[in-house]
């Protein structure tokens, strides 16, 4: 893995062919399941299994009964997700099992290469199934084809997974560069006092990214938002989300918080933003969250604390 990348980019390093030209052809599938150099992880609800500090995976013929997702193939070979039912898992599969969150540390920095967007994709394809039960145009209730990628109803009704894209910006305004330059961060309500993040939200239906970018900035701070220019993006399936990452710089200062999502807002220097920091007295995102990334980006080092 290359040691440049940001710890965000990680997440997404390696990724695996998707073998999407042989979802449909059972038979070639049947082989690879039966393969001994084949792998696949079991699921629960949005939980794999860890075996010590490792993501536990097994041979396809070990698993428990659940739908078969074919993810691809990855470093000589086929790996596949088995998807338990819904009912199976709804009090907790029990003890050595953990959601996405609290594997992302492991996935961002100890997994194998090409481990994480396997991963990903397992639990991101879980959660559609698992939230895709019933057709939404008759009702009816749903089945599996594609191994597993696609769900057709009794009236031939199809799904196909979604991905809900979410911009995420850090805003600047002062001279770029200069020790006046700052930055804006907010706070949630449901958040714990002093922990903070770039603003963030979902695209609506027949807008731009960079009009997202612009709207959601002023809806939760009052502030107008000029120019703005990609950074990268992150898949975050908690549970269907393509983070999609900006900049962007203000046109106004004035901080006017909305009354639902945002508690507070500050606009704050580098070296404000390295003392609050250091005390902490505000506390930032993770480093695999692309926030860290966009906030580090613009400080220039890597800042304290953490969630």
């Amino acid at each position: 893995m290359p040691i440049d990348l940001h710890p965000h980019e990680r997440l997404a390093w390696s990724a695996h062919d998707r073998l999407h030209a042989h979802r449909d052809d059972d038979d070639w599938v049947d082989r690879r399941w039966s393969d001994p150099e084949s792998r696949a992880l079991v699921v629960a609800g949005n939980r794999v299994r860890l075996d010590g500090d490792r993501i536990e995976w097994t041979h396809p013929k070990a698993t428990p009964p659940g739908i078969r997702l074919l993810l691809g193939d990855s470093d000589g070979r086929t790996h596949f997700a088995v998807i338990l039912d819904a009912a199976r898992d709804s009090q907790g599969p029990g003890e050595g099992w953990v959601p996405l969150r609290g594997l992302l540390p492991t996935l961002a920095g100890g997994a194998p290469d090409g481990e994480a967007p396997l991963v990903l994709h397992a639990l991101g394809m879980a959660e559609w199934l698992h939230a895709t039960r019933f057709c939404p145009r008759c009702g009816g209730p749903l089945s599996p084809r594609a191994s597993g990628h696609q769900l057709i109803c009794s009236d031939g009704h199809q799904q196909f997974p979604r991905t809900d894209p979410a911009v995420i910006m850090l805003i600047t305004t002062g001279e770029p560069g200069t020790a006046d330059e700052r930055c804006l961060l907010g706070r949630q309500k449901v958040w714990p006092e002093g922990r903070f993040s770039t603003l963030a939200g979902f695209c609506e239906p027949g807008e731009s990214l960079e009009n997202s970018v612009r709207r959601e900035v002023a809806e939760e701070t009052g502030v107008r938002v000029g120019e703005v220019s990609y950074f990268g993006n992150q898949p975050w399936p908690l549970p269907a989300s393509l983070m999609l990452g900006f900049t962007g710089r203000a046109d106004s200062t004035e901080i006017r918080v909305d009354d639902d999502e945002i508690a507070e807002a500050r606009w704050l220097t580098r070296a404000e933003l390295e003392q609050a920091a250091t005390s902490g007295e505000i506390q930032l995102p993770g480093a695999v969250s692309i926030s860290r990334s966009l906030i580090e980006t613009w400080y220039g080092a890597p800042l304290p604390g953490t969630w």
